[in-house]
């Protein structure tokens, strides 16, 4: 995919807005970590001239296999229980394709998380599930390695969930019978929450009326509302229930708010860049318009800064994702369209740069740091008109926010890989610590 970069301006007075959300401030000397290598930040899919077979006739008898793959650079990170809190069991335990097992050890995937371990079984076996686990804590994979071990590469129609998109496309390409799906066995919804709202259900129960009396279908969520219930008893067959939420959030993200005016909250967030041990930072405002404000007030900080929302072209939105993942910006300022399904295992800040209305929609954005077990931080910029709303947030999820010290401990949400000087305070001094913990 091509790059399209902006260079970095010579007049912050001067700076105009690019179209494809990629600004990029003046170098700033700050105490900022250097973003790791690809290969360090997150599990690395297979390589150019990968051994894996194109089919099992690859493999001979008695080979062993394992000494064919390319495993990518182990992760040394320290994890929660959120993921590490298993059985025991391997992923071999499961009896997949030969091929798709070696894909899963070359994607750095070593054992199954929880929710794999309760799901994977099940799903393999052709039953419907419900399935509600936190986000980060590997839902994408328990419903994708039994999806692929299902596929049968000699049938030459869609199966399951071969076909990704949103369902009012789905739903057009079946009615113009592009996408033929009388002869699908499954049907997921990731975040079914969001699918089966006011909004989507009524596209998702016209694409079932398409689809075999006997396929399966699984649901997975972080949250799921009462309307879930109306749904499984109309479309499901005694669902197999997976509940991994005793608590809603991730075990590994620490929670601070600072109270601030409005006019305080840049100045508040400066005082952060300069401090915080940043990898990757995530920052969400309310509207797009604070957005693009937002990130042109960052660049003219001296702070390299993408930003994305929904009203910018497609094919911008997925540049912008795409070279802020491969770690070609430290910060991205955003909407709520990058609360979902967004795995960017740099990540280890996430500001709420306006606080949300909803503890389902804090819930998703702190939830971009601290990704499978990680740690990370989440602050959350909080005026007088927000008091009420943190309250609420932190009894709905039954959490702990609390106020900002004036240092953070870097142990919090530092990986272990990380080289951290911990005589390094950023050339800031007494002064700046005093100005975060006053902010």
């Amino acid at each position: 995919m091509a790059t399209a970069r902006t260079a970095n301006p010579t007049s912050v007075m001067g700076l105009n807005k690019p179209a494809n959300g990629q600004l990029k401030g003046q170098p700033k000397p700050a105490n900022l970590q250097s973003i790791p290598s690809a290969a360090a930040q997150q599990p690395a899919g297979p390589q150019k001239g990968s051994s894996i077979p194109q089919s099992s006739g690859g493999i001979k008898f008695g080979d062993d296999w394992k000494k064919c793959l390319q495993l990518p650079p182990k992760d040394t990170r320290m994890k929660t229980s959120d993921v590490t809190s298993t059985k025991g069991n391997e992923f071999e335990d499961y009896c997949l394709k030969r091929e798709l097992l070696m894909g899963i050890f070359e994607m750095g995937w070593e054992k199954p998380s929880p929710v794999q371990e309760e799901s994977i079984p099940i799903a393999l076996s052709g039953r419907d599930i419900l399935a509600r686990a936190k986000n980060g804590t590997g839902k994408s994979g328990a419903y994708l390695i039994p999806l692929l071990e299902r596929i049968d590469l000699k049938k030459d129609h869609i199966q399951v969930h071969v076909i990704i998109a949103t369902p009012g496309r789905i739903l057009d390409l079946v009615k113009k019978g592009v996408a033929k799906v009388d002869k699908t066995q499954m049907m997921v919804m990731d975040e079914a929450d969001k699918l089966l709202s006011q909004d989507f259900v009524i596209l998702i129960e016209e694409i079932i009326s398409f689809l075999p009396k006997d396929r399966q279908i699984l649901l997975y969520s972080a949250t799921f509302p009462v309307s879930v219930q109306k749904f499984m008893a109309k479309h499901l067959k005694k669902p197999y229930e997976i509940n991994l939420m005793e608590e809603l959030t991730l075990k590994g993200i620490t929670q601070y708010y600072a109270y601030v005016t409005e006019r305080q909250k840049v100045h508040c967030l400066n005082t952060l860049f300069s401090r915080l041990q940043i990898n990757q930072s995530i920052i969400f405002c309310n509207s797009t318009q604070r957005v693009e404000l937002l990130a042109k007030k960052i660049t003219q900080l001296g702070y390299s800064c993408f930003y994305i929302h929904a009203k910018m072209m497609q094919e911008y939105r997925n540049r912008v994702f795409h070279d802020f993942r491969n770690g070609l910006c430290r910060n991205l300022v955003c909407t709520d369209l990058f609360t979902r399904g967004i795995d960017i295992q740099a990540v280890n800040v996430v500001i709420n740069f306006d606080f949300p209305k909803s503890a389902e929609t804090y819930l998703h954005r702190i939830g971009r740091s601290g990704r499978f077990g990680h740690l990370g931080l989440a602050i959350n910029l909080i005026t007088s008109e927000d008091r009420f709303n943190l309250k609420g947030i932190e009894e709905q999820l039954v959490t702990d926010i609390k106020p900002i010290p004036s240092s953070i401990d870097k142990s919090l949400y530092v990986a272990e890989f990380h080289s951290v000087d911990p005589d390094d305070d950023g050339g800031d001094g007494e002064a700046k610590q005093k100005e975060l913990g006053a902010a």
